[in-house]
């Protein structure tokens, strides 16, 4: 039987962390869901939350840049196209500018994740906050009533 040097040497061996429980790597293969990431799981709620508001709002939303940012930036003061639960912001409106020459800055809104995840109980609460949220900003940016943009029971 070979000593654990001798193992480590031979090539093409498999390798065993030090205090050998087992093989080191991923737990669930990468196309299990259950491999995905908090971040790449909330990108996909945000997603649902504009794909759903897409068939009503389509035009209006062609141009629309969608982000998500970790956490809100450090700024001094926020403008009043934050939308905040007490001090923490949960999202931004970034309208649209005018850059001169032809250019133009598409209107943009920033979803901040980790607020949100903070404040919702489970992956459904979430879903269902993310997509206030997105509905939410998207009522800053035409002007309308929330529930003009996304009617109760739509």
């Amino acid at each position: 039987m070979a000593t654990p040097a001798e193992h480590r040497r031979r090539p093409g061996t498999s390798r065993r962390d030090r205090r050998g429980r087992g093989m080191r790597g991923r737990l669930v293969p990468a196309t299990v869901p259950l491999s995905r990431s908090r971040a790449q799981i909330f990108d996909d709620l945000v997603l649902d939350a504009v794909e759903h508001l897409e068939p009503r709002w389509a035009t209006q939303l062609r141009d629309v840049e969608f982000a998500v940012e970790d956490v809100p930036p450090e700024l001094p003061s926020y403008d009043s196209d934050v939308l905040e639960d007490g001090n923490v912001p949960l999202a931004r409106l970034l309208p649209g500018r005018d850059g001169g020459r032809g250019r133009s800055t598409p209107p943009r809104i920033v979803v901040y994740r980790r607020p949100l995840e903070a404040r919702a109980y489970d992956r459904d609460d979430l879903a269902d906050l993310v997509h206030d949220v997105v509905v939410e900003q998207v009522a800053n940016l035409l002007g309308l009533d929330p529930d003009d943009v996304d009617p109760p029971g739509h």
